[in-house]
């Protein structure tokens, strides 16, 4: 049934709507058109906010109200100057209403001009009563520019006029995170505790503090405290689980984890992190169980695939090992973390050519630890690639100059191309930095150990 242009029982979203629909013109108050353009931004809708806006403006011209909302839509496309000159229209006429300066606050942000938006808002504060949004506004400015401390007085703020503006809370707590002072935020929070004492996030966020100081016994109280605050709060039972395979609780950690379990649907944190408790405490089915479960709950996080490659690799099962970590290569080719693992499985297997190209993968992916320049040395060593482990030790000289290790190895692989003088240049200095580790030529090049002219050259270093 069609709504009539003087039906007020008729909801203004409705009437609004079916106006559209049948083309009639119906009458709106100015509050209701604001009530329908904040309904439309809310949900997206920014085709309809525009036109709920320009049917508005029609009907009501000297609104401020709705230009301002047409600030707010010209700012979202970023239309900056249409949106600047409807707003130094709308000041002429009422100079003192706060929303014009947090519209032009949102302009400078948005152009990365911070400090203009920051004195901006400061404006909009001293004309507001409701300060707690603008507080909230200057505090992300405040983050944008790094300036923690100031962002963190800024939420202050919010919780002093809404204590459970959790919002304003996570953003104090993560500012003293970030200026690493656990001690000033573990301070904060009692504080807030005894004002608010059954604030689950607040003895959460206060366990997590604990924690980072390694104050096991602190933080286990504070997770108590926030299931007693609140028993269906999962990541507290999450976080408590942490502490408690910390402290080698294994069994303990496995009850928390499987209530939250039953609390939500299963997440791939606690199956890894059941996996993990069941591994150190020997129950192998168990922790291969988990480990599955978590790979089959998230087939994209790289722990699930470490772990249950790390499980088969400490039981010797290499096969399985690599079958797990290039099922895992599959899905993510560029995870330095799992192309580390294959090459050291490959190369376990005496897979040495698919070791090779694998620690050449660890490598492009910025991996330089000095064990991978090594091992991928020793790969090359057993390919008969003397030249290419010539060239790799060479790029590993960069990060770890006149290394004893690289240089024993250079010195190996240049005798083996019968460049005696290099190999003479850089057995000198690997005896000079490191004579005890003499034995590395014997065991990687005994051929080139029974030599007499290395023989020689090794005795006179441990003469002198």
């Amino acid at each position: 049934m069609p709504f009539s242009a003087h039906d007020d029982r008729n909801l203004p979203l409705e009437k609004f709507e079916s106006m559209l629909k049948t083309n009639d013109v119906y009458f709106f108050d100015s509050e209701d058109f604001q009530e329908i353009i904040h309904h439309y931004l809310d949900s997206g809708k920014i085709a309809l906010a525009k036109k709920a806006i320009k049917i508005g403006l029609g009907q009501h011209p000297a609104s401020t109200e709705l230009k301002l909302l047409n600030v707010e839509v010209l700012v979202f496309e970023n239309r900056f100057d249409a949106a600047e000159t409807l707003l130094n229209e709308v000041e002429m006429i009422e100079v003192s209403n706060e929303e014009i300066f947090i519209q032009k606050a949102n302009i400078y942000s948005k152009k990365d001009n911070h400090e203009k938006a920051i004195e901006c808002l400061q404006i909009a504060l001293s004309m507001s009563e409701e300060k707690a949004d603008i507080n909230s506004l200057l505090g992300m400015e405040f983050l944008f520019m790094d300036d923690y401390e100031s962002a963190r007085d800024a939420f202050l703020r919010c919780l002093e006029e809404d204590m459970e503006d959790y919002a304003a809370l996570y953003n104090v707590i993560y500012c003293y995170e970030f200026l690493e002072d656990f001690d000033g935020a573990i301070s904060f929070l009692n504080d807030y505790l005894n004002s608010n004492p059954y604030c689950e996030v607040a003895w959460h966020q206060l366990g997590k503090q604990f924690l980072s100081k390694k104050m096991l016994k602190e933080a286990l109280t504070s997770f108590d405290f926030a299931i007693y605050s609140d028993d269906t709060f999962i990541g507290a039972y999450l976080e408590k689980g942490k502490v408690l395979e910390k402290m080698k609780r294994y069994n303990e950690a496995i009850e928390n984890y499987e209530i939250t379990l039953k609390l939500d649907d299963p997440t791939s944190y606690a199956f890894l992190r059941l996996g993990k408790c069941h591994d150190k405490l020997g129950n192998d089915d168990l922790a291969k169980k988990y480990f599955y479960k978590t790979v089959h709950e998230d087939p994209l996080l790289d722990k699930g695939w470490i772990a249950i490659t790390d499980f088969y690799f400490k039981h010797q099962n290499y096969q399985k090992a690599l079958y797990y970590i290039n099922k895992a290569i599959n899905i993510d080719s560029e995870n330095v973390h799992y192309w580390k693992r294959c090459a050291k499985i490959n190369e376990l297997l005496n897979f040495y050519e698919e070791a090779d190209l694998a620690y050449q993968k660890t490598i492009e992916l910025g991996n330089y630890e000095l064990r991978t320049w090594l091992s991928w040395a020793d790969v090359l060593l057993q390919l008969g690639e003397y030249e290419s482990a010539i060239h790799s030790l060479h790029q590993a000289m960069q990060f770890y100059p006149e290394h004893s290790d690289l240089e024993y190895r250079l010195a190996g692989m240049y005798y083996m191309i019968s460049d005696n003088l290099k190999g003479d240049y850089h057995l000198r200095n690997a005896l000079s930095h490191n004579y005890e580790d003499h034995e590395t030529i014997e065991v990687l090049f005994p051929t080139v150990y029974k030599r007499a002219t290395v023989k020689k050259l090794i005795s006179s270093f441990r003469e002198v």
